[in-house]
């Protein structure tokens, strides 16, 4: 079996790829700092994509980011800042989707496949009762819509695959050091091990779905 984790730098990225190359599967991890795969920059993305052959039985998109170039999230609309915004759906929208493009190529059609695109729980218009966070909760909001029209799409082509939308939970990373509270966190290589048994369970029929952790769908 063979796996692509986009963002094998980051803590939950690198702890998937652990958890899967653990489980014996052949696991290729591209990251901007190591690969130069900058997902915001299309051409980085087809330059380093493009190198890649043959079919992946999972791809995990598990890039991201909440406070960009020193931005921290907003807690009012008086805060709202257009450049700000701009980058919130550069990385957090238009890079993923912009992956997907690339790696459609890589996803078999003859055989079960997983695409898997990490999300957040604040993505969720549904679920949003304490506002705030403007930029990054519509860039997630986004990237949920992103996935479930690829799925869409990807179910004329490719019928035993299932691309879907994860929320790994509040997890112990960089990202979420000054923003967890009171919030309880779990390490990385836990949050994987999460995610991988939510995959293990999904097929055709959950496409284009958003799920937690838990293995619970999350309203749009």
């Amino acid at each position: 079996m063979r796996a692509l984790v986009i963002g094998a730098s980051g803590g939950i990225g690198g702890a998937v790829a652990a958890a899967l190359t653990a489980r014996g599967w052949a696991v290729v991890g591209l990251s901007r700092s190591v690969d130069g795969l900058d997902i915001t920059d299309e051409a980085a993305v087809v330059r380093v994509l493009g190198a890649q052959e043959g079919a992946f039985d999972l791809i995990l998109v598990a890039t991201g980011g909440l406070e960009i170039g020193g931005a921290r999230p907003e807690k009012s609309v008086r805060a709202l800042d257009g450049a700000a915004m701009a980058a919130q759906f550069a990385l957090n929208a238009i890079g993923p989707a912009l992956v997907i493009k690339h790696v459609w190529r890589l996803i078999p059609r003859d055989r079960p496949a997983r695409v898997a695109v990490l999300s957040a729980r604040v993505g969720s218009i549904g679920d949003n009762r304490l506002g705030g966070w403007h930029g990054y909760r519509a860039a997630k909001a986004a990237v949920n819509q992103i996935v479930r029209t690829c799925a869409v799409e990807l179910a004329r082509t490719h019928p035993q695959a299932a691309l879907v939308a994860l929320h790994p939970g509040t997890v112990a990373t960089s990202l979420t050091a000054a923003y967890a509270g009171g919030h309880p966190t779990v390490a990385p290589a836990e949050a994987a091990e999460n995610l991988l048994r939510v995959l293990d369970g999904i097929g055709p029929d959950q496409s284009g779905q958003f799920f937690d952790w838990k293995g619970e769908v999350i309203p749009w």
